[in-house]
């Protein structure tokens, strides 16, 4: 057990003109289960970036132990998996390799396949089992549940239950409750360290946003109060300073004695404004420190159309296949108000039978759409989002206002509107394809893995966003209670 310190730690991006984090300090422990959360483009894989030395920064990272990154970068998926191992850990001990990854429930005879015949969950449990067969080393998971599917995420989560030592970034509510002790977040002012899992932690900042907010309301009053005091206040020393100048009497010594009084009250009165100036001033303070670390999920809104049929989607007996492989038989009836979440292990052909849906893919058995069915979709692809999101809303034919204010209310900065969209994060490329699908008036949203690189504030949106407006939805989706929240229906495809 040793501690991990960092202090004062400060980092922009070359020609940014924003620092990433400014003068950050904390501690955690070598043995903790840390969960990382922070909104999209807040800097969590900078900062794991920053722990693995590949940035300058200003500031200290003191520790004892080596860090290590997942997921490792693969330059040649074509090698056989060993030979990728070798590359990216040649001192391994291939016998704590084949225990790791027979706690994760994967046969070794994977490690003599091309990496790339592997499919994403045994990749990622490769990638993991080279991870832990590391000895004292402190280990950096990335977002390890991408394009896992659930029984995959269940395995993995408890894998991960017994280990320990660790920074796991993963936007999972439910994945995180099972497998951490600590939460370490990234606020829009500072980083901190919680006891506890993700529940724990959502539960404290619940409540002290409600105490800021309460303690802001508070201060707003006090605040309007001070000011209409400083006005009056103002206004009396005004009128007696007029009085003191224009004063004059037949009577000298009358006249100086009450000059003197007037100028003693003048004065007192001055003294005064001044003192409830600096009990506003102290006041402002005190409001501007708060609600400054309270993260805004501003209400989305979405505009779907009922279609006058009530059957919007029928398949029957629907057959997908690629080559020689045949992918089981899909019966499917969307109605009016479904919310139809497809659910089964990769590969077994959830993402196909949406693309049959959409006459992407060639399938036997019948597949009809209510006429003049309008479909937004969402792919899990964005590698094809390049340029500006004028040139993408443009080319989309929406609303370029109502886009980008959808994309405000997701978080987004003015700032990042004129970046190019290759340059943005993974969850900030999701949230594009995400607010172009809210900006079209459908009578069936089809979304497939939308979630993926999704951050916590904006899942909870988006549940808020189905629950009210209550769309039409074909989904296939793996976080847990995103789907137990919004589903109408789960189809299992075996």
């Amino acid at each position: 057990m040793s501690l991990i310190s960092v202090n004062h730690l400060t980092f922009y991006y070359e020609g940014s003109f924003d620092n990433v984090f400014e003068d950050v300090s904390f501690q955690i422990d070598s043995d903790w289960r840390l969960g990382f959360v922070a909104r999209n483009g807040r800097g969590k894989t900078t900062f794991l970036n920053l722990l693995m030395g590949k940035y300058e920064y200003r500031g200290s990272i003191t520790a004892s132990e080596k860090f290590d990154y997942f997921p490792f970068e693969v330059e040649d998926a074509s090698k056989n998996t060993l030979e990728i191992v070798d590359g990216i850990f040649p001192d391994n001990e291939f016998w704590k390799i084949c225990r790791e990854l027979t706690l994760l429930q994967v046969d070794a005879e994977v490690l003599y396949r091309p990496f790339e015949t592997l499919s994403f969950g045994e990749q990622t449990k490769v990638m993991l089992a080279v991870l832990f067969s590391m000895e004292e080393h402190f280990l950096l998971i990335d977002e390890p549940t991408n394009h896992l599917d659930a029984p995959a995420r269940e395995l993995v989560r408890d894998y991960l239950k017994q280990k320990k030592g660790f920074i796991l970034v993963s936007h999972d509510r439910d994945f995180l409750d099972q497998c951490i002790d600590h939460v370490l977040v990234i606020n829009k002012t500072n980083i901190e360290v919680f006891q506890g899992n993700f529940s724990t932690w959502w539960e404290n900042k619940n409540r002290r946003d409600a105490f800021e907010l309460a303690e802001n309301e508070k201060l707003k009053k006090e605040i309007g109060r001070l000011e209409a005091s400083a006005r009056r206040t103002a206004d009396w020393a005004k009128d007696i300073e007029a009085s003191k100048i224009g004063k004059r009497s037949d009577k000298i010594e009358w006249a100086i004695d009450s000059r003197a009084y007037i100028g003693e009250k003048s004065r007192r009165m001055s003294q005064r404004r001044k003192n409830l100036e600096r009990r506003q001033t102290r006041a402002i303070e005190e409001k501007s420190a708060l609600l400054h670390n309270i993260e805004s999920a501003e209400v989305l809104k979405l505009f779907p159309q009922r279609h006058h049929k009530e059957v919007l989607v029928k398949m029957e007996d629907v057959r997908i296949s690629y080559g020689s492989k045949m992918l089981p038989a899909v019966n499917l009836e969307i109605r009016n108000g479904d919310r139809v979440v497809l659910q089964g292990a990769n590969g077994c052909g959830k993402s196909s039978v949406i693309k049959a849906l959409l006459q992407a893919v060639s399938y036997t058995g019948t597949a009809n759409t209510a006429s003049g069915l309008i479909i937004s979709y969402v792919s899990q692809d964005t590698s094809h989002l390049n340029g500006t999101l004028a040139e993408y809303a443009e080319a989309q034919g929406i609303d370029l206002t109502v886009f980008l204010a959808l994309l405000r209310k997701l978080d987004f900065s003015r700032a990042q509107f004129e970046k190019k969209m290759e340059d943005y994060s993974g969850g900030q490329k999701k949230k594009v394809l995400l607010a172009a699908s809210l900006c079209k008036q459908a009578h069936l949203y089809i979304w497939d893995e939308p979630l993926n690189f999704i951050d916590v504030f904006s899942r909870m949106q988006l549940e808020s966003l189905i629950l009210e407006f209550k769309p039409t939805m074909l989904l296939v989706e793996h976080d847990k209670t995103f789907v137990e929240k919004v589903a109408t229906k789960n189809l299992l495809i075996t």
